[in-house]
């Protein structure tokens, strides 16, 4: 068994372990909203957003926008002191395209987020449309800075997928934004969703053996929520597919992991829904169910990560 997550005694590579690796100690993500739209919801490239976004786009889990960023920051690290004083922290860029403004009104956020007290880093999440020359060369001054993350959604690498879902670009528009952030250095994490509509698991694994030949340093992996105020709730509706079952997932997900290179590092395992709004799948609803679900598959196969990453190559 490869034991490159000794902290955490996974056979993938976890966030928490190439933290503590990096930093030496315990470092927390905390999402905020600074405030953003989306290119894909207000006309630049398309209306609506993709299908599977609710009201608040990807909001649901980040600040309140009406707060500064010192407040939304507090409001999580007064929780997270109780039970791990004296952590450090990554500012989290989460909601809606965090680069999708002027320069200067994200070197004011940016800026605003690295000067709060044990923030040694940011995490800006984004679409690879909406990364212009100019915040491009900005993100290039900020990585030699700070510790920088660029996270893109991919979502799949299926282009007849990517347009059902109202995604608004194609894989080589992502490729390209990817191979400009990694010239500049930049570390790039790549989201991508399982059990999008009409999708086969040969499709999803795919996108896997697509980004372990890519030099992207993260991965987050999410299963598809069907949420009652999101266009795809209607499309469900009038033309039902399959939603992955949780046992079909946790097999995805691990031979997801067993074709993914072993120094990629998983930030996500699966995702988190705003229960109230769920239709489908419930099963979402016990995460860390799932967690140990994926734990015991792999240590019932006897494999890792990267365990067919030089399989597949040949």
């Amino acid at each position: 068994m490869n034991n490159m997550n000794n902290f955490d005694n996974k056979r993938y590579h976890t966030l928490n372990n190439f933290y503590k690796q990096s930093f030496g100690g315990k470092v927390f993500k905390v999402s905020l909203n600074g405030g953003f739209t989306c290119p894909n919801i207000d006309g630049t490239v398309g209306v609506g957003g993709c299908i599977y976004c609710s009201s608040k786009g990807s909001r649901d889990f980040a600040g309140d926008k009406n707060d500064d960023l010192l407040t939304q920051f507090n409001k999580t690290k007064v929780l997270l002191d109780k039970k791990w004083p004296g952590g450090k922290y990554i500012a989290y860029f989460q909601a809606n395209t965090n680069t999708y403004a002027p320069v200067e009104r994200l070197k004011k956020l940016y800026d605003e987020a690295l000067n709060i007290d044990n923030v040694i880093g940011l995490s800006i999440s984004t679409r690879p449309d909406a990364i212009s020359d100019d915040v491009l060369s900005y993100l290039e001054e900020l990585n030699k800075k700070t510790f920088l993350t660029v996270e893109m959604g991919l979502q799949s690498i299926h282009d007849e997928t990517l347009k059902l879902i109202n995604r608004g670009h194609d894989l080589e528009c992502f490729h390209n934004m990817y191979v400009k952030l990694r010239e500049r250095n930049i570390n790039v994490v790549a989201h991508i969703i399982n059990g999008l509509p009409f999708e086969t698991k040969e499709m999803m694994l795919g996108t896997a053996r697509y980004l372990s030949k890519t030099n992207v340093q993260g991965v987050k992996i999410h299963m598809l929520h069907i949420l009652k105020d999101a266009a795809l709730a209607d499309f469900y509706e009038k033309d039902p597919f399959h939603i992955l079952t949780r046992e079909e997932y946790v097999d995805i997900v691990c031979d997801q992991l067993e074709i993914l290179r072993d120094d990629i590092v998983i930030h996500r395992i699966t995702g988190d829904a705003d229960f109230s709004q769920l239709i489908e799948p419930q099963w979402i609803k016990k995460k860390f169910c799932v967690i140990n679900e994926i734990d015991k598959e792999l240590r019932r196969r006897k494999t890792y990560q990267g365990f067919n990453c030089l399989a597949m190559e040949k």
